[in-house]
This record gives C-alpha cells, structure tokens and sequence, in this order.
C-alpha cells in the first residue's frame, strides 16, 4: 500500500516529480493522489474532502490510502444531508456526569446549538442532537471497528436507528470515537428525514 503523510511524497504522473501533501499542500496535488487511487470527485465534493484532509493530517503523523478512502466515503455519505454536524465537544470523568454540547448547521445556514447530560458520553451527544432534531427513534445497534492501524486509527461507527416501523443505518469516521458516533448519528437521522421529505412529497 502506497503510504501518505502529512509531509509524505507523491509521484505526479504526468510530470515525474515528487509533490509534498501536508497543511500546506494544494488541493491539484490531493485530487491527484485521490484520482491515482481511483476516486475521481467534483469540485464540491474535493473541497470537503480536502478540508478534512487537512484536519487529519494535524491530527495524525501518517495518513494512509486507506484513511483517504475512509475521508472520502465519509464525505460522500455526507453530502446531501439536511442537519450538518459543525461541531460535539463531550466533558467526562470517573466522577462526573458525561455533558455533550453539540452544533448543528441547517440547509439555509442557521446554526443551532444546545447541551445535554447522558449516562455515558455517546448518550449525551445523543440527546443533545436529539434536543434539536426532534425526530422520534430507538437505537437499535451500535458497533465499533477500527479502519486503520495505530494509536491514531480512523474508527467507524455504525448504528441502526427504528422509527415509524422502519430502519436506518448510520456511519461515521474520524479518529475520535465520540465524534465518529456523532456523525454515524446523524447519518442515520438524515435518511430518516430524507424518507419523510419523500413520502410527503408523493402524498
């Protein structure tokens, strides 16, 4: 597997020189690595991905084709959502009550915020989301697995969430777990709210 880094190298194949990708590093020679690997993406759909590129490669020494993969099929599930996840900060201890504070961005760029207590941190990002997007579901699943190796692994999560007799299934990546659920949260949350858009379009 070719191996990226925040300061790693890439050959361009079309000039035969080697480019640096790191926090510096344009988005002609991310899309270039992206394209070698098989992933051909519009422009709105590079600039997310690129964003969070970048995010990563703060966070992590190496960045692997794989967590590229996992930036790029997080961003795409991602896309057409009707609640964006701005921002989930989570305060936690062995003698305190976990308290998620969470953002959210509607389609029309009206940010919304609010706070919540859970009995472990994953529950109170939950119900903070849920103080927002009150949609009525039942977590169903929940499931964990590391994509990447190392003591910065990417870890995916899915969910599955039922309401209205029907079932959704969420996922999210990131190299936090809590944001990871987060995100796989509101993956599922917005198929639902996609569904209901439908059927009442068709009603």
């Amino acid at each position: 597997m070719a191996r990226l880094k925040s300061e790693l190298e890439v050959v361009c194949p079309c000039c035969q020189t080697t480019l640096v990708l790191g926090k510096h590093s344009g988005r002609h020679a991310f899309k270039t690595r992206l394209e070698e690997i098989g992933f051909h993406l519009v422009p709105e759909e590079l600039n997310r991905a690129f964003l969070r590129f970048k995010e990563l490669a703060d966070l992590k020494k190496e960045v692997t084709d794989r967590d590229l993969e996992s930036i790029v099929a997080d961003e795409l599930r991602t896309i057409s959502e009707t609640y964006h996840l701005d921002h989930v900060q989570v305060s936690c201890g062995d003698r305190s009550v976990p308290t998620a504070t969470v953002r959210l961005i509607t389609p029309d760029g009206q940010v919304l915020a609010d706070a919540a207590l859970g009995t472990w941190p994953v529950d109170a990002v939950y119900k903070a989301i849920n103080r927002i997007i009150d949609v009525p579901n039942q977590l169903t699943e929940f499931s964990v697995k590391s994509i990447t190796e190392g003591i910065d692994a990417i870890g995916e999560v899915t969910i599955r969430i039922d309401s209205d007799g029907r079932s959704y299934i969420g996922r999210g990546a990131s190299t936090d777990i809590i944001v990871s659920a987060a995100k796989a949260y509101m993956n599922a949350l917005n198929r639902l709210l996609a569904t209901r858009v439908t059927a009442k379009g068709k009603s």
